[in-house]
């Protein structure tokens, strides 16, 4: 019984966003880890196909049971080894056992198939499995050579730095490589476990997926800069901006749930990060014109949205009618939109703001481009930056100066990130915008290499993103005639 109310209690939580499945699994201190983790992720994998059994046989209505409780228990009686509890529970659950069976049947039976596999998308289908394992170093806590010095002391074998994406798949067991975007980015096989490392533990490597650690490093608050990360926990992404920061500044972190805010506080705890101020609050109601916030200039935006990047959230196949899904679907996206556009707009209120992140873990156009296109023009003194010109996966025409993160091109979770900068002076602000410093790479020497134009200062409207072109031509002509005209 333990298991089944521990592994229902952590599909709460990764339903909050407080927490990742297998940080939350490990922070549980539950005897059997490997037992717990591997329910809570096989139930994931088929939730949709379970919702559906669920529905159909009205489980909940007849058990009273939890929806997540409902769930890992029918994993384990339809899809697993068998319900591994006594007492009312199994008896409870043997009970419409036959009703449950029936019901799976049948939608193989609709679906034509003989397999449970079978009714899991084919995106769905061992996804997981073929992404590696992120490791960011915390430069709080270590370096990047220290990190990598105790690994290869431990029997880990270092590659040096990845040239291209297909670098970071295929990685042998005790293998690992530096990313080729991110500088403090270490990469492993997706079988390597770091929860009980001492690394780990000590707060000295964060767990977290490379998509999710593109935010902070393109917004790159420079030391002493007042910083807002709008929607934090569970917080990676705040310990992120703080190391970049080198913990001097001001970091104000706000989050409406107050049980996820907890858990971030531990988290950053452990991570050495000092300069930050959490605060139970919606960001939509912060006051821009605050005193607090006189002087923030950097905002990353993460903003509540569907999910459906994730690969353990991925929907998978609904016994509902096609036309009646499809409407549900687009009404909560559009419901999504409308308050990711609010927190934008939002953020570019703030008077001394002059750039803002905004990013999602969802695949949708209407949570991603849709969400940046409405705000450019509710928002003209705001312009795109180009990013990341060698990043394999942009952002769908004409917003190909935001990027896309994918399992297939980019072997990570789906992601999208947009950065703006504020325009001072019209147009001009286009011809006279400063550099951002380029992030430098350890190279497997200990020396720096430079990342070549990992950011370039390129700031355009929709309309200006499709004419860039044209009017780069212009320019290089008139340059030619006035050169002529001086000889």
């Amino acid at each position: 019984m333990a298991l089944y109310n521990k592994a229902a209690e952590i599909l709460d939580k990764v339903e909050q966003k407080r927490g990742a499945v297998k940080t939350l699994v490990y922070d549980s201190k539950f005897q059997n880890i490997k037992q717990l983790f591997a329910l809570v992720c096989e139930t994931q994998k088929y939730s949709s196909v379970i919702q559906d059994i669920i529905d159909t046989t009205k489980l909940l209505k007849e058990t009273k049971l939890r929806i997540n409780l409902a769930k890992v228990l029918v994993y384990d009686l339809l899809f697993g080894q068998g319900l591994k509890c006594g007492g009312n529970w199994k008896a409870m659950m043997l009970k419409h056992r036959s009703r449950l069976q029936a019901a799976l049947a049948r939608m193989k039976v609709k679906q034509k198939v003989s397999r449970n596999e079978d009714l899991l998308p084919t995106n769905v289908r061992n996804a997981g499995d073929q992404l590696p394992r992120y490791v960011r170093v915390n430069t709080l806590k270590t370096t990047l050579e220290d990190v990598i010095d105790y690994l290869k002391r431990e029997g880990f074998s270092y590659q040096g730095h990845a040239n291209g994406i297909q670098d970071l798949s295929g990685l042998s067991k005790n293998a690992f490589i530096g990313d080729l975007h991110l500088p403090n980015l270490l990469v492993f096989s997706e079988k390597t476990d770091f929860h009980d490392h001492y690394l780990y533990k000590a707060g000295h490597i964060i767990l977290q997926d490379k998509a999710s650690c593109l935010p902070a490093f393109l917004l790159n608050p420079p030391a002493g800069s007042h910083v807002i990360d709008a929607c934090a926990a569970p917080g990676n992404k705040t310990s992120h901006l703080a190391a970049l920061m080198g913990n001097k500044g001001k970091l104000f972190a706000f989050d409406l749930d107050a049980k996820r805010l907890s858990t971030m506080s531990t988290l950053l705890l452990r991570a050495g990060v000092t300069c930050h101020r959490l605060a139970n609050q919606d960001f939509l109601k912060v006051d821009p014109q605050g005193a607090d916030y006189k002087d923030v200039k950097y905002i990353l935006l993460d903003p509540s949205c569907s999910g459906s990047g994730m690969v353990c959230l991925r929907d998978g196949y609904s016994e509902q009618p096609e036309e009646q899904a499809q409407t549900q679907e687009a009404s909560r996206l559009q419901a999504l939109s409308a308050f990711q556009q609010r927190c934008l707009s939002h953020a570019f209120t703030f008077p001394q703001v002059q750039r803002v992140v905004y990013s999602t873990c969802s695949i949708h156009t209407e949570e991603n481009e849709q969400v940046v296109a409405a705000c450019l023009q509710q928002n003209p003194n705001f312009r795109l930056v180009r990013l990341l010109p060698h990043w394999p996966e942009r952002g769908l025409s004409p917003h190909t100066h935001c990027l896309r993160a994918s399992t297939t091109k980019t072997l990570t979770h789906g992601f999208f990130v947009a950065m703006f900068e504020r325009q001072s002076n019209g147009s001009q602000a286009i011809l006279s915008q400063q550099t951002q410093p380029s992030p430098s790479v350890v190279s497997p020497e200990g020396g720096t290499a430079e990342v070549e134009e990992d950011i370039q200062e390129e700031l355009c409207s929709p309309n200006e993103e499709q004419d860039s072109s044209a009017q780069k031509k212009k320019k290089r002509n008139r340059k030619r005639k006035k050169h002529k005209a001086t000889q």
